[in-house]
Formats: C-alpha cells, sequence, structure tokens
C-alpha cells in the first residue's frame, strides 16, 4: 500500500490543475475595442450588447448589469417591491449575499433546510415556512445544479409571493432544458473571480417581465427612466451600473461557455463512474436538471465506511495535489451577521440536514474539473489512495486522523 504524501509519501500529482481566471486573444481584444472606443462607462453599447446576448442564452427578454452579484439580488428583491417587514425564504446554506441581500432591503431571511442529495432548497420543507409575510422564494442553484423548480412553483399561494432565483453559481444550467435565470420573476448572476464567468467582479439581473426589467433599470440607474431626460430622476435609486470593461471581458467568455461546461461534464462523468469508494458520495443530479454547470461538485464523507472524517479527507486530498475544500463552516444563521441581539430579523426553521452539512461534505471547484482525462484520473486515484490507507487503521480500531 503506497503511503500518504500526508504522512512523507510521494504525492498522486505534484503538476498543478489549470489556472482560473484566465484570458486568451479574444478578452484582450474586446478590452482593446472598448480602451480605444473611450466609452467606458456602464451606459456604453458593450454594455448593452453583452446584457443582450446574456439574457438571450439564459432564455430571457431583458438584462439589467451590475457591478456585483451581490447587487444583481439586491435589485431583484427591490425591484419586485419587496421591502421593511415582508419575508423571503431562503436556503440555510449559499454564500452570505443571498441572506445579506435580503436583509439590506430590510426584508426578513427565513432559513429553510437543504435537501441532503441535491444541497438545494428542499422544496417540502418550503410550505411549512411560507407565512401571511412570506412575500418572496429565493432559491440558490447551488454548485451549479438547478434546485428542484417543479415543486418550488407548486407553491400553493397561500399569500401572493414571488419567485426568484439565486443563479450565481448557474451559468448555462438547466431545468427540463429550460435555462437558469428564467425558470423564476428574476434572477441574479454573479460574475465575481471565482466564477465560471468572470470579470473580477459583476453581476446581471435576468426577468422575462418587462414591468421588473424597468423598475431594476431605473433602480440600478439613479432613478432615471430611459424615455425621459438625463437629468431627470423619478425615483430613490443608486448606481449599481457595469462597466463596459467587465462587459467587454465577460462578452468574449461567454462565447466558450457552452464548452466550457461540456468538458467539465464529461470529466464528472469518468469521475462518477470510477468512484465506487464505499464512503464517498456526490452531489445528485435528478433527470429534470438536464445541465449542471459545475461551478462546483459537491461530496459527503460518511467517516463510519470511508475510515477518516472529512476534514481529514480534505487534508489527505491537498496532500495528494488535489485542490479541495471543506463545506461552509457555519449555516447562514449560524454566520456572526445573524448571532446575537445585534444581528438583523430573521427566522429559522428546523435545519438537521444543513448543519450536518458543515459536519461532512466537501467541494472541488470547477478549474479542478477542466482539465484533461489524466487530470480527472488523478482525483480518482487520490480518493482511492486515501481510502485504502484507513481501511487498515480501521479494521485495527485506530482513530482515524482529525
Amino acid at each position: 500500500m503506497k503511503q500518504l504524501a500526508l504522512y512523507g509519501g510521494t504525492p498522486v500529482r505534484e503538476k498543478p490543475y489549470p489556472v482560473w481566471p484566465t484570458a486568451g486573444q479574444l478578452e484582450e481584444q474586446k478590452l482593446a475595442e472598448v480602451l480605444a472606443s473611450q466609452q467606458w462607462g456602464g451606459h456604453a453599447k458593450t454594455v448593452t450588447q453583452f446584457e443582450t446576448l446574456f439574457a438571450s442564452m439564459h432564455d430571457c427578454d431583458y438584462g439589467v448589469a451590475t457591478a456585483t452579484g451581490t447587487l444583481a439580488l439586491e435589485l431583484a428583491l427591490a425591484a419586485a417591491g419587496i421591502g421593511e417587514g415582508d419575508e423571503v425564504i431562503v436556503p440555510a446554506h449559499s454564500f452570505i449575499a443571498t441572506a445579506m441581500a435580503v436583509s439590506r432591503v430590510r426584508a426578513v431571511p427565513v432559513f429553510v433546510d437543504i435537501d441532503r442529495d441535491s444541497y438545494n432548497i428542499d422544496a417540502a420543507k418550503i410550505e411549512s415556512a411560507i407565512s401571511d409575510r412570506t412575500r418572496a422564494v429565493l432559491a440558490v442553484h447551488f454548485g451549479g445544479l438547478t434546485a428542484d423548480m417543479d415543486r418550488i412553483r407548486e407553491l400553493p399561494r397561500t399569500r401572493k409571493f414571488v419567485i426568484l432565483e439565486d443563479a450565481a453559481h448557474a451559468h448555462g444550467a438547466e431545468w427540463h432544458g429550460q435555462r437558469a435565470g428564467s425558470l423564476g420573476l428574476g434572477a441574479a448572476f454573479s460574475f465575481q473571480s471565482s466564477k465560471t464567468m468572470t470579470a473580477g467582479e459583476g453581476g446581471i439581473l435576468t426577468t422575462n417581465d418587462k414591468e421588473l426589467a424597468a423598475r431594476a433599470r431605473s433602480l440600478s440607474d439613479g432613478g432615471r427612466r430611459t424615455t425621459e431626460d438625463w437629468f431627470d430622476h423619478f425615483e430613490l435609486g443608486s448606481n449599481f451600473r457595469m462597466t463596459a470593461l467587465q462587459a467587454a471581458l465577460l462578452s468574449a467568455q461567454l462565447e466558450g461557455l457552452t464548452n466550457r461546461i461540456r468538458l467539465r461534464s464529461e470529466n464528472v462523468a469518468v469521475l462518477r463512474d470510477l468512484v465506487r469508494t464505499p464512503g464517498v458520495s456526490f452531489q445528485t443530479q435528478p433527470e429534470e436538471a438536464t445541465t449542471h454547470s459545475l461551478y462546483l461538485l459537491v461530496g459527503r464523507i460518511d467517516e463510519k465506511n470511508f475510515g477518516i472524517d472529512r476534514d481529514g479527507f480534505v487534508r489527505a486530498m491537498e496532500a495528494e495535489g488535489i485542490p479541495c475544500r471543506p463545506f461552509y463552516p457555519h449555516t447562514l444563521y449560524q454566520n456572526p451577521l445573524y448571532v446575537g441581539p445585534q444581528a438583523p430579523p430573521h427566522r429559522i426553521e428546523p435545519c438537521p440536514e444543513a448543519e450536518l452539512a458543515v459536519k461532512d461534505s466537501f467541494w472541488i471547484s470547477h478549474r479542478v474539473l477542466s482539465g484533461n482525462n489524466e487530470d480527472t484520473l488523478d482525483i480518482s486515484r487520490a480518493i482511492s489512495k486515501i481510502h485504502e490507507a484507513f481501511q487498515p487503521q480501521k479494521s485495527k480500531g485506530e482513530t482515524p486522523i482529525n
């Protein structure tokens, strides 16, 4: 049996995985065009063109580009008329921006448990969380896997509420062949530096609702109306606009999005077929989720069957040369922002699956899934090597590393 790199053995690989973000000739060309145009601001045609292209690719008529993904979330909520005292149902696991955007518009996030297999909000748990103050369900497509939009859209409307998408992970993802971003009233995407499309920062709101798009455009552009004079402002808006330089980078990356998803999908299919190791399982993709964007490959370690706990597994994978990280260190409602007497108003439903994921789950990022066949095989080899190394310890009753 090969000695683990964690204990001085030779690692499975020493070659680094593909870097991200990266730029090529197309990015350089589009940036040069913007620089030469002297149209660098948020009203440049480069931004308008990107909004149209991205929205269309995600089955939407309208796109409103923003400086960040967090601003896109705030904009979606505000444009939908959600404000002080309104309740918005959110999953117990996501990046803090999902809940923070709700609190920023002075609404109340209601934290609901995740489904054990998909890591998305558990649609079966949403109904019991609905109150007479519920104004929205904000569905996160975690890791790039679309939430169960069939069940979410079938929720009984005891009071009128809207369905919004946090599609920060889900560029190009699909549900029944329909693109994320078009599955609710509106959606927010992120182009932060780790995302599968990035300009360092950036975001966009997508929608098929003309009124929502117009309200979002006004709120993000200082309260202007596109049909009125430049110096006329009609509501208390702000400046959320994306720059032309951001839009140029994103337009270049949009061209390669489908091919990058295809490459990751092929690699993950190989990995799922190879990894039959007891005690390791990956996020389940239901057949309705026709395209998983694979921003993250999320997995779980069953310590009893694998022979080592999640944290030990992550450390061992890193030592073997496979970038891997533990799941979020806490649920959203356990984040310091939502703990203590100074916390913004919020409500917590029972979330045992979310709390378990903190302890036993991990993920592998899209850049690690974007290599060649040998790169993918190394992930499988590392998992098998770690599992084999800890089976003798387990059988002898020794304590796995923590």
